[in-house]
């Protein structure tokens, strides 16, 4: 095996490891100090203006990519090489994955949906999504939060896994930095209508071969392949986002649940096309469930991007690195 491709490889896995046994931390997360970072030159470059929203998002997304480019570029110098850049392939990956806090905050309203809770519930909803919690019910609490789990199980495991085997460690950093901006602002409120749509459009582009593999691997690894393919197929393009609606369809076929149709964002009501119109509504036994086959889905894109790394380095003309002194 190459020294790039044991490299990534070996860190990817510990890195995905670490997720799995710590999750994310309370506090001093990198991620968290990347949006401080953003937040502060928003201050600064805001105007109701996509020009200074592309610059925003070229220099906090291309900074981070670039940053750690340069880290990359310092491990290789270092001696014993290979053990520095697994190190921080590790690391990177740990930084960028998000499946193990996601599961635990989903199962979080799931028990107390479970346990009657409405109130428990609607508090815990806005760790996963920035839906209104107050006017929504039990199952429809429960299906946000499945909802959630299917599309961010694309946006923060999948999507980064691709990207790292593209581009390695800054790969995994300028993914996750990009994904992070459109959370921040690339929503279509007054004031990032214009200023967010570059990290809205760049979004879309970099969540797209995520999305597919996540829709691909949801329908392989579900409980029902027949019917994810058939949801993914017949209702995957009629979601308003071009990279939510495969997963959301493809998850809510495997899981024969409805998805989709009327949500409340902050006072705002948008009227969503519903997925796989044929399955039952969500009940809250099904989180744990669509928490389950988001696992499975993360290990076997583990292992997908893993073993397509080689591949994609020559789709891209960048060489292999076959010693010590390889790039």
């Amino acid at each position: 095996m190459p020294a790039d491709h044991a490299s990534f490889a070996c860190g990817a896995a510990l890195g995905f490891l670490g997720d799995l046994a710590t999750g994310d931390p309370r506090r001093g997360h990198p991620v968290a100090a990347f949006g401080r970072a953003a937040a502060a030159a928003e201050r600064r470059l805001w105007r109701d203006h996509r020009g200074y929203g592309a610059l925003h998002t070229a220099l906090c997304a291309g900074g981070a990519a670039a940053a750690a480019a340069l880290l990359t570029r310092a491990a290789r110098a270092l001696g014993g090489r290979r053990g520095a850049e697994v190190a921080l392939t590790a690391a990177a990956t740990w930084a960028v994955l998000g499946g193990t806090t996601l599961g635990r905050e989903a199962r979080a309203v799931g028990d107390a949906l479970a346990a009657g809770d409405l109130e428990a519930a609607r508090e815990r909803l806005p760790h996963l999504c920035g839906r209104d919690p107050q006017a929504l019910d039990g199952p429809r609490i429960a299906r946000a939060v499945v909802e959630s789990v299917a599309e961010n199980t694309s946006d923060a495991v999948v999507g980064a896994l691709v990207w790292g085997a593209v581009g390695g460690v800054p790969g995994l950093i300028g993914f996750r930095a990009v994904n992070t901006l459109d959370a921040m602002v690339g929503h279509k409120s007054p004031r990032y209508r214009r200023f967010g749509w570059a990290a809205a459009r760049l979004d879309d582009v970099a969540g797209w071969p995520g999305a597919r593999l996540t829709a691909a691997l949801a329908t392989l690894a579900g409980p029902d392949p027949c019917g994810a393919w058939r949801a993914w197929r017949s209702d995957g393009r009629r979601h308003p986002s071009p990279n939510a609606g495969p997963v959301e369809a493809s998850f809510a076929g495997a899981l024969g649940v409805r998805l989709g149709g009327t949500l409340a964002y902050g006072g705002r009501v948008e009227h969503r096309p519903v997925l796989n119109s044929g399955g039952r509504p969500v009940a809250a036994a099904d989180i744990e469930r669509a928490i389950r086959l988001s696992r499975r889905v993360g290990v076997l894109a583990l292992g997908v991007s893993v073993a397509a790394r080689p591949v994609l380095r020559v789709l891209t003309g960048r060489p292999r690195a076959a010693g010590r002194g390889g790039g």
